[in-house]
């Protein structure tokens, strides 16, 4: 059961209230659930309490998941990598920090930092393991039964006097971001789904929330170069061991012949976990002097575990993810499969 006491949200809003200059926070990165339960509480904070916020992000938005940021006000969303010099100027300005879907500012990269050595007032409403508590003034957490950060976010504004119980009053576009948020991070209701998951989707869609649209923006725009992708990654790069472990390798070279951009792959780890015998299914994406590392699991298989041992990541029971650090961690590329050699014998 999802516990968001009076006590926390009195206040939160008291914090709210008495801020000036709001910054909200995720993940580098940011995917579906971290853009959701952003824009849903920027749109909350603006149309609910009156009071505006910055968004600020470490990279740029993938374009399949535009349309969650497409209502927001233009200007009030930073981008590091395009503007550091006025969104480290933000951070340090700011009397509130509201960091969303990530258990620490670490996982926010440069714009954590900054919020790290900020006096402002900090919140944390997030649902991974493990939060660093310390680094926050007022923390929603709730790891065990709860889909998302967006599902978590969705019973803090409803416990909240202005939605006082009732979906409806939660500002339509807040109700869209929210209801995509947990559809990705749930891969469309197909894991970490609990009983208040299915209330959260009911009242959404009754509510007004159009689920139809949601899922068409989602999953019914890619461009073609994606299934190419999909196609040669599934038939050429997947490796299925007999230890129940896959992986798949996206090298830059497959990266540029497919021209595939931020977001493109998102999903591919999940398929190989169709093969009967595959327990564990590992995405590694070349990234400069690094791979990130996509981790997927059934039931009895820890995917969390496999990223805090092996990849310097951590996450959910069945959905985590990582780094492999190349000069560190491994020499060079031509060290990685031997590197997954030896995770595979001794997991």
């Amino acid at each position: 059961m999802i516990t968001v006491t009076e006590e926390k949200i009195k206040a939160f809003l008291a914090m709210v209230s008495e801020s000036e200059s709001i910054v909200l926070l995720t993940h580098f990165r940011p995917d579906g659930d971290a853009l959701g339960s952003t824009y849903a509480l920027r749109t909350f904070l603006k149309d609910a309490c009156g009071r505006d916020s910055i968004v600020i992000l470490s990279s740029l938005v993938p374009d399949s998941l535009g349309f969650i940021t497409s209502a927001a006000d233009l200007g009030s969303t930073l981008v590091w990598d395009d503007d550091s010099e006025n969104a480290s100027r933000a951070i340090d300005s700011a009397d509130m920090i509201i960091c969303l879907d990530c258990a620490h500012f670490g996982r926010c990269e440069a714009p954590g930092e900054h919020a790290i050595a900020s006096h402002a007032r900090k919140v944390l409403i997030d649902h991974h393991l493990n939060p660093e508590s310390s680094q926050f003034d007022l923390v929603f957490s709730e790891s065990e039964c709860v889909s998302s950060a967006s599902e978590l976010l969705y019973y803090v504004l409803l416990a909240t006097p202005q939605a006082a119980g009732d979906a409806a009053r939660i500002p339509a576009a807040a109700r869209r971001a929210l209801m995509a948020g947990m559809t990705t991070d749930t891969n469309n209701f197909a894991n970490s789904v609990h009983p208040t998951t299915l209330r959260m989707a009911s009242e959404l869609i009754a509510a007004g929330t159009d689920r139809d649209e949601i899922l068409g923006h989602l999953y019914n725009e890619y461009r073609e170069n994606r299934f190419r992708a999909m196609g040669f990654l599934l038939s050429e790069r997947l490796t299925v061991t007999g230890k129940g472990i896959a992986y798949i390798i996206v090298d830059q070279e497959t990266r540029s012949r497919f021209d595939l951009r931020e977001g493109e792959t998102e999903g591919i780890v999940n398929m190989p976990l169709g093969i009967g015998n595959v327990k564990i299914s590992i995405m590694l994406t070349e990234d400069g002097d690094k791979y990130r590392v996509s981790i997927r699991s059934k039931r009895g298989w820890s995917a969390n575990n496999m990223a805090v041992r092996y990849f310097n990541g951590g996450g959910h029971e069945q959905a985590a993810g990582g780094r492999l650090y190349i000069g560190k961690d491994i020499a060079d590329s031509c060290e990685l499969e031997s590197y997954l050699a030896k995770v595979i014998s001794e997991s």
